[in-house]
Order: C-alpha cells, then structure tokens, then sequence
C-alpha cells in the first residue's frame, strides 16, 4: 500500500493527516509545535504518526507541506541581513511606498516599516524605458563596486529591482552575475524573475520580500528534506503555495514569497472540497488556530484570488501592510487564536494579537505561561474537556486557567470569573465576525448568504457564535475539523502562476500582441514542467487584469484558451464587462467603451486523481459520553450539556443544542437553537433556528 501525508506547521501545533491511495484510510495527527526549530515538531510528528499505524517511511510516496517560516520572518522581522540594489535616484521607494494614510483622521499613523532598511540599500546607474529599451546602460564598474561592498557588510541575500525592470529584465540577471561572481554564497532575487509587473512599490516590495525569507526558508527546506532521507523517505516533498498549488522544492527555493499563505491556503482549498461534497457552492471558509484566524471568501465552489494582498496589516486597515504582487487566495488574517492573550486595556477586555504559542501556550497547557488565553477561557467555560485533550494525551490544569483569568481579568474589572472568561471568549469572536465581514460585506457580499464552514483546533469552539453573530443559517463542521489544512495538503494538486505586464487594448489591433504573450507564458510553463519532478496531465487557465482605458485600477477576469482570431474578439471583451458588472453592480457604462489588459496571468495546473474521503467506519456503540455543565449567557449561565463522541456519530445522526461534540483535534460547541445532522461522509451540518442564528 502507498501513502501520501500532508504536515501543516502551525504556530501552536502541528497538524499531520496520512491518506492511503486507495481512499481506504485516513489517519490524523496532532503535536506542538517547537518554535525554535518547527523541521524538530514535523519530523517527530511524522515519527508518531507512522508508528502508531504500522507504516514505514519508505512507504510514501508524498509529503506535502505547508510552513510558517516565511509569513513568521517577515512579521516579526527576524530574516537575515538583506541588501537591495535599485536604480540611481529610487532608493527611498520603500519608504515613500504609495503615501496612502490606512487612518485618514490619525496624524500619529506610521506607514509599514520596509522590510530592508535604507542603510542597506545599493543605488546603481542604469535606466530602461516602460517599453523595455535602454536609456542609461549599466554602470559596469559602479556595479563590481557595489558587489564588493555587499559582500563585504555581511549580507545574507540580495534583492535586485531596477525601474522597468519588468519590461526588460537584462540589467537585472546583468547584475546578479557581478554579484554572483564577487560573492558567490549569496542568495539572489531579481524582480523580474519574482514580480514582473509594473508599479515600482509594489514589484520592488515583493523583490525585497523574497529576498529576506529565503536563506531562513532554504535552510528549513533542508533540515525537513535530510530528516526524510535519514529516515529512508525516497518520494517527492512539495509545499503549499498561497495560491492552493503544490511547488517542486526547486520551486520554493527560488521564489519562497509565494509561500507566505501556505497554511491557509491548504485550509481553504479543503473549505472548497468539503463544500462540493455536501453540495453548497457558497462558503465562508473560517480558519482558526492557536495563533491567527483566517476568513475567506468561496463563491460557486471557488476561493477567491487575488493577484495582489497585503501581509501585516494593522487593524485590518487595507493599505496598513506590505503590498505583495503575487496570486493568492483572497483571505482576511487576524491576530485571534487559541493561544492570543487575553488582558485588560482601558478598562476593557482586550484579545491578541500577541499569542502564548506553543511555548509557554495558554496557563492550562502547564508549561510555564502565566498570561490568559482564548483557550484558558474556553475551559473555564466548559467548551474543552482538561481530561480529554488531544485523545487525552495533554491534560489541561482548570484550576490553574481559572486563577490566571481571576488575576488578570476578572478582579481589575470586579467580574466573576465565568463573566470574565465569557468576555474573552466574545471579545474574540466579534473581533473574528470583523473579518468575515471584511471579506463579505467589504466586497458587496451577504454574509447570510453563506455557510460558515469553519475548522482549525480553535474553529469549531467558536463557529456557532461567529454564525449568529454574522446572521449565518448553516455551518458545516467537516471530517477532521482540527487539522483540515492538513487534509488540505493531500487535495492539492500541483500548480504554479506566470504573469506578464503588458497594457494592450482588447481591439482587434492588440489581438496579435495578446496571443504571443500568451503562447509565450505557455512555453515557458513546459519548460518549468520539465525541469520539475512533477508528471501528469498539464491544463493551463488564462486570466487577465482588465480595466477601462483611462482607470488606474483593474479587475480579474477568465479568458478561454487558444489563438485569439477576430472572431474571438467579442467574447474577451465581455468577459471584462460580466466581470465588471458583477464586481461593481453597475450595468450603466457602454459595452462599446475602450478597454485593456494590463497583467496576462497564466496558472498552470497538473492535474492527478482526487482526493477520496474514505467511508464511515461501521458505528455501532452510543456516540453519547456523559454530560457537563457548559455555560450558555441566554440559557443563564451553566446548564448540564450532553457530550457526544463524534467518532461514534452514525450517518443521520441528529444532535440538538445545547451540546458538545468531541473529537481528538478539536470540539464542536452546538449553541440552544441549533440542530446537527451527520452527512453519510461524516460532516455535521447544523442549521441554526431564527432564536440561535440572533443569539
């Protein structure tokens, strides 16, 4: 028997998922996450998980893997010593970024920090037009200086992007080989490799980004690649990109920006999957861990891409971040998890953004944290049982969560401490409704519309208040709820995104021009494709980046695939003008008026066979376990609950809330007004009552 095993890094734990080929079995796995080094938790993880059924690691044939490394360097800004070389005159394009104020009415606002400092930023002479020719040629011997002065300030990588350099990348690979050949051992990013687009911030910010997480994510690469070997793994490591597609290592070494929503994405493409399964198109996928939560948006089956999202961001405030010029899943990330800190400002509850992590983790987990967390709260509520955590192999301490969340909360605001702990829990809930309504209201969206799919080890626990508090009638909680990002990694199919920016009018004059970036794009696709270890059938789906002549803003639309003749012409035109009507609602403009295409994007996918859910195990013994008081405000206070075991929940199974479902990664709370029914793959859909969906 083959097996494939999908391990998604976490900021507090771990999550690993084994699937067989055959679609027979799926095992799950769950471990802390070791800060320090998390290649320590994934291979020890994978140890656990292979013992316990009996398997070698010979015998898979796949690990896919999705990883913080990336997205932790750049937040908290410990990647290492990162040069940028840029043209004479543009040094300060990092700091002046687009000088958009994310608070209009806040004179004390900072823009981003950049993420390469000014001191540590190169200016060479040479200057292309937008059209790709040369004006000022390279300065040759100014650059062999700068290659020296590079090398000699200790720089790890460096990130190159000169102005145009989209249009004409010669200068660019020009001055990677001075450098490489001056100091051979550094890494080396040049932006028209990475973000060939036009718009200078943006690009240059997505150069300077790659640049610094990759000596960090190559080395880790490295240390999970080695213990797999050790360990006489022999098949292929792919990792989860931001826009749902696994990459060759090859792939990840060399442009690890796009890896910064790894996690996610993995998270949200199993949202997607499990959706189709239960026959719902439109979804509100809701991602929480220890750490962060994640919300996006899924419409008719599909996440929604963008070519362009933001990473550290403040207050969810667009423009507050770090542009970045790559496709990803269109998703809202906020600093409220299991392990966010719970405290008192302004005599107020506040919740994170700061996380216990894994290490010390929330006061509960007995490894020396001594400030409330979301999860301390949780348990003093009654929503988490301290003896049946992780399948019981991780006993929580209540008495020790109830001290924390008395100390610091519940005596500085003269509270009880079940009051206390309920404050936490709804201060962190609202703060997540915040967010879906980002993603939905934001962008003209109904959050009633949709069912709230939720998951992550924290997920659950809070989905059923997130619902009402959104107006949402139906949650699904899927199979394996708590490590869903995991199972995510096994769905996966191998992909990758090619752009090129290029602003042609969608006449029949600008046909030919569209058809060779194109064909081009195409061929460099096969050529990625063959120097990669990936087989299988190869499809390509075009897209374009449209806008009305004269806009400084575009949107994305689908393109069929082929040659474009004149025949085509009306099709691509209305492509944009459907897209535009559905994105803004406004069917007043002309369909005659002039419009064109800025970025021509590609994404190329390899497609394999499915992912299968496995059936349902034959369920014969009682699904319910006991009882225990949990609290519930609109019920006063804590009521006894029924806890069932979910691993015992036979297809049509219904359970009424009040409840608790459990299971070894996560539980499920069912609020008073809402009904669970367990589908024939094991996913429990509730519908809330008009009393639950306001509660």
């Amino acid at each position: 028997m083959a097996y494939r095993v999908g391990i998604d890094v976490g900021g507090t734990f771990t999550d690993l998922a084994l699937y067989d080929e055959q679609g027979v079995r799926l095992r799950l796995g769950k471990t802390p996450t070791t800060p320090e080094d998390p290649s320590e938790a994934v291979l020890s993880g994978l140890d656990d998980l292979l013992a316990r059924e009996g398997i070698a690691a010979s015998d898979l044939t796949e690990v896919g893997h999705a990883t913080t490394i990336a997205t932790n360097a750049v937040i908290q800004r410990n990647g290492p010593r990162t040069a940028l070389v840029i043209t004479e005159g543009f040094r300060d394009v990092l700091t002046i970024g687009r000088q958009k104020r994310w608070e209009l009415y806040d004179n004390a606002i900072d823009q981003p920090k950049p993420i390469i400092p000014r001191r540590h930023i190169w200016e060479i002479r040479e200057r292309m037009r937008y059209d790709g020719t040369v004006i000022t040629p390279l300065d040759e011997a100014q650059l062999h200086r700068i290659a020296g002065e590079i090398r000699a300030a200790g720089m790890s990588a460096v990130a190159i992007s000169l102005i145009n350099g989209y249009a004409n990348g010669a200068h660019e690979r020009r001055c990677a080989e001075v450098i490489r050949s001056v100091a051979p051992d550094l890494l080396i990013t040049c932006s028209s490799e990475v973000s060939p687009s036009y718009r200078e911030y943006e690009r240059t910010n997505t150069t300077a980004i790659n640049a610094y997480v990759m000596p960090p994510l190559v080395a880790y690469i490295g240390r999970i690649e080695q213990g797999l070997r050790e360990r006489g793994y022999a098949g292929t490591l792919q990792i989860m990109q931001s826009n749902g597609g696994l990459a060759s290592l090859d792939v990840a070494r060399r442009f690890p920006v796009r890896l910064l929503e790894s996690g996610p994405a993995a998270g949200v493409l199993a949202a997607a999957r499990y959706g189709a399964w239960a026959g719902l198109g439109d979804l509100l996928s809701f991602d929480m861990g220890g750490t962060t939560a994640k919300v996006c948006l899924i419409e008719n089956g599909q996440p929604v891409i963008a070519g362009q999202f933001e990473i550290d961001t403040i207050n969810l405030k667009k423009n507050s971040g770090m542009p970045v010029t790559i496709a990803a899943f269109d998703l809202m990330e906020i600093g409220s998890g299991g392990g966010s800190i719970a405290r008192v400002e302004m005599g107020a509850i506040a919740v994170g953004p700061e996380s216990a992590s894994s290490v010390p983790g929330p006061i509960c987990y007995g490894r020396g944290g001594t400030r409330p967390a979301v999860t301390d709260a949780n348990l003093v509520l009654g929503y988490m049982d301290p003896d049946s955590f992780l399948g019981g192999e991780m006993p929580l301490d209540l008495a020790a969560a109830r001290a924390g969340i008395e100390e610091a909360i519940a005596r500085p605001l003269g509270l009880s401490i079940e009051d206390a702990a309920w404050g936490v829990y709804e201060v962190v809930t609202a703060q997540m409704a915040q967010a879906a309504r980002v993603v939905s209201v934001g962008k003209g969206k109904d959050p009633r519309d949709f069912v709230l799919i939720p998951f992550g080890g924290a997920g659950p626990v809070h989905a059923a208040r997130l619902a009402a508090m959104l107006g949402s009638r139906q949650i699904l909680f899927p199979v394996g709820a708590g490590v869903a990002s995991a199972i995510g990694l096994l769905m996966a199919e191998p992909a990758f995104d090619l752009a090129r920016t290029s602003v042609i009018r969608v006449d029949e004059d600008g046909l030919e021009a569209i058809n060779e970036i194109f064909e081009d794009l195409e061929a460099q696709a096969h050529r990625m494709l063959d120097a990669s270890e990936i087989r299988g059938r190869f499809e390509m789906r075009r897209s374009c980046d449209i806008r009305f002549v004269g806009q400084g803003y575009e949107i994305n639309v689908a393109l069929p695939g082929g040659r474009y003749g004149r025949a085509d012409l009306e099709t691509l035109r209305s492509a944009f003008f459907d897209g535009y009507s559905k994105a803004y609602g406004d069917r007043s403009f002309e369909r005659t008026a002039a419009i064109a295409g800025v970025h021509w994007r590609l994404h190329a996918v390899i497609e394999r066979a499915p992912f299968r859910m496995p059936p349902l195990e034959h369920r014969t013994r009682d699904a319910r376990k006991g009882e225990r008081p949990i609290y519930f405000p609109e019920t006063g206070g804590f009521v006894p609950c029924p806890v069932y075991d979910r691993y015992a929940l036979a297809p049509d199974a219904v359970v009424d809330g009040p409840a608790v479902v459990e299971e070894r990664e996560s539980t499920i709370v069912l609020i008073p007004g809402s009904q669970a029914r367990v589908d024939a793959l094991g996913n429990l859909l509730v519908t809330l009552t008009p009393e639950g969906a306001h509660s």
